[in-house]
C-alpha cells in the first residue's frame, strides 16, 4: 500500500510539473509515466484517464499553496502587510520558474482553464473552483482595506474579481512574452486598481 501511494504521490507531482512547464495537449500519459518512474498500469490503477490525473495535480497544487495563502492572509497581519506579502510571493514564484525553466509559466490553473475550458468540463469545473478558492482570499484583503478606510470599495467582491482577473491577465502576458517585467511591477498594477499610493518597497 505504501508503495502504491508513493507512485500515486510521483504521478501527481510530475503531472503538475509537465504540464505547468509546457501545456496539458503536449504532455502524454506515457511521459508522465516515464518521467515519474512509474509504469503504466499504475497509471491507471489510480486515474482513468489524464483529465482524472490533471484534475488531482491541480487540486494536489491548490493543497500545497493553501497553508502559504492562509499565513499570507491572516487577520492577524495588516491589510497592506498582507498585499505586498502576496505580491512578493507571486513575484518570486515566477522569477524562480523562470531562471529555472528559462522560461515564464504563468498561472498553472488561468494556463489549464484557457487551454481546455471548452473541451474538457471536468477540468473547466476544477479550475473554476480553485479560482474561486483564490478569490475568498482577495475577497478578505479588499473588505479589510475598506474597514480600514484605505480604500474606498462599495462593491467589495466586483473589486476583488477584478484584481484577480488582472493577476491572471499579467501572467499570461509574461508568459507569452516570455519576459519577467510584467511580473515585477505586478503590485504596482494591484494598488492601482484599489486606488492605493504607491510606497516605497514597491518602486522599480
Amino acid at each position: 500500500m505504501k508503495q502504491e501511494s508513493a507512485s500515486k504521490s510521483k504521478l501527481l507531482d510530475t503531472a503538475i510539473d509537465m504540464i505547468w512547464a509546457s501545456s496539458y495537449g503536449s504532455v502524454s500519459v506515457d511521459d508522465i509515466c516515464v518521467k515519474a518512474g512509474v509504469n503504466k498500469g499504475s497509471f491507471y490503477y489510480f486515474f482513468k484517464s489524464k483529465s482524472d490525473l490533471a484534475a488531482a495535480a491541480f487540486e494536489r497544487h491548490w493543497d500545497a499553496k493553501r497553508e502559504r495563502m492562509d499565513r499570507i492572509f491572516s487577520p492577524q497581519v495588516p491589510p497592506l502587510e498582507r498585499l505586498d506579502q502576496y505580491m512578493s510571493v507571486i513575484i518570486d514564484d515566477q522569477t524562480a520558474r523562470f531562471r529555472a525553466l528559462g522560461k515564464m509559466p504563468g498561472c498553472p490553473f488561468c494556463s489549464l482553464g484557457s487551454e481546455l475550458s471548452t473541451q474538457d468540463e471536468k477540468i473547466r469545473v476544477k479550475v473554476e473552483n480553485i479560482l474561486g478558492r483564490q478569490m475568498k482570499y482577495v475577497e478578505s484583503l479588499v473588505r479589510d482595506l475598506a474597514a480600514e478606510g484605505l480604500i474606498q470599495a462599495p462593491n467589495q467582491k466586483e473589486l476583488a474579481e477584478e484584481i484577480v482577473s488582472y493577476i491572471g491577465g499579467t501572467l499570461m502576458q509574461a508568459k507569452i512574452e516570455n519576459s519577467v517585467k510584467h511580473v515585477e511591477r505586478l503590485g504596482h498594477g494591484v494598488r492601482r486598481i484599489l486606488g492605493l499610493k504607491e510606497v516605497a518597497s514597491l518602486a522599480a
